[in-house]
Protein backbone atom coordinates (compact mmCIF):
# COMPACT_ATOMS: atom_id res chain seq x y z
CA UNK A 1 0.00 0.00 0.00
CA UNK A 2 2.54 2.61 0.73
CA UNK A 3 4.26 1.70 -2.69
CA UNK A 4 1.54 2.44 -4.45
CA UNK A 5 0.92 5.63 -2.70
CA UNK A 6 4.15 6.78 -2.89
CA UNK A 7 4.63 5.90 -6.33
CA UNK A 8 0.91 7.61 -7.23
CA UNK A 9 0.68 10.88 -4.82
CA UNK A 10 -2.51 12.18 -4.46
CA UNK A 11 -1.75 15.30 -6.11
CA UNK A 12 -0.84 12.94 -8.73
CA UNK A 13 -3.97 11.40 -9.48
CA UNK A 14 -5.92 14.87 -9.03
CA UNK A 15 -3.77 16.59 -11.72
CA UNK A 16 -4.09 13.61 -14.10
CA UNK A 17 -7.87 13.18 -13.45
CA UNK A 18 -7.98 16.99 -14.78
CA UNK A 19 -6.45 16.45 -17.66
CA UNK A 20 -8.29 13.39 -18.68
CA UNK A 21 -11.15 15.83 -18.28
CA UNK A 22 -12.27 13.02 -15.38
CA UNK A 23 -13.38 16.03 -13.17
CA UNK A 24 -16.04 18.37 -14.66
CA UNK A 25 -16.32 20.65 -11.71
CA UNK A 26 -14.73 20.60 -7.78
CA UNK A 27 -17.50 18.62 -5.50
CA UNK A 28 -17.73 16.32 -2.90
CA UNK A 29 -16.02 13.64 -4.95
CA UNK A 30 -12.61 13.07 -4.03
CA UNK A 31 -10.87 11.31 -7.02
CA UNK A 32 -7.69 9.78 -5.07
CA UNK A 33 -10.30 8.41 -2.25
CA UNK A 34 -12.25 7.25 -5.31
CA UNK A 35 -8.60 5.10 -6.80
CA UNK A 36 -7.52 3.93 -3.19
CA UNK A 37 -11.26 2.41 -2.82
CA UNK A 38 -10.92 0.70 -6.06
CA UNK A 39 -7.46 -0.27 -5.72
CA UNK A 40 -7.68 -1.68 -2.14
CA UNK A 41 -11.14 -2.02 -1.08
CA UNK A 42 -11.14 -4.72 -4.18
CA UNK A 43 -8.06 -6.27 -3.40
CA UNK A 44 -8.02 -6.64 -0.25
CA UNK A 45 -11.68 -9.30 -1.13
CA UNK A 46 -14.24 -6.68 -0.14
CA UNK A 47 -17.12 -7.98 -1.97
CA UNK A 48 -16.84 -6.42 -5.55
CA UNK A 49 -20.16 -4.66 -6.27
CA UNK A 50 -20.60 -1.30 -6.67
CA UNK A 51 -22.34 -1.16 -3.44
CA UNK A 52 -19.18 -2.41 -1.54
CA UNK A 53 -17.03 0.18 -3.65
CA UNK A 54 -19.35 2.49 -2.16
CA UNK A 55 -18.44 1.79 0.70
CA UNK A 56 -15.14 1.56 0.95
CA UNK A 57 -15.47 5.24 -0.50
CA UNK A 58 -17.45 6.19 1.56
CA UNK A 59 -15.08 5.07 4.71
CA UNK A 60 -12.32 6.93 3.49
CA UNK A 61 -13.44 10.10 2.57
CA UNK A 62 -14.27 13.28 4.27
CA UNK A 63 -17.60 13.61 3.52
CA UNK A 64 -20.00 10.08 2.68
CA UNK A 65 -22.05 10.34 -0.70
CA UNK A 66 -25.62 9.08 -0.95
CA UNK A 67 -26.11 5.85 -2.90
CA UNK A 68 -27.78 7.73 -5.38
CA UNK A 69 -25.19 10.16 -6.20
CA UNK A 70 -22.18 8.10 -6.03
CA UNK A 71 -23.99 5.86 -8.88
CA UNK A 72 -24.74 9.59 -10.84
CA UNK A 73 -21.13 10.38 -10.34
CA UNK A 74 -20.22 6.84 -11.88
Amino acid sequence: MRRLTTLFPSEFLEEHAEELGVVEREGKLQVPVLVWALVFGFAAGESRTLAGFRRSYNSTADETISPGGFYQRL
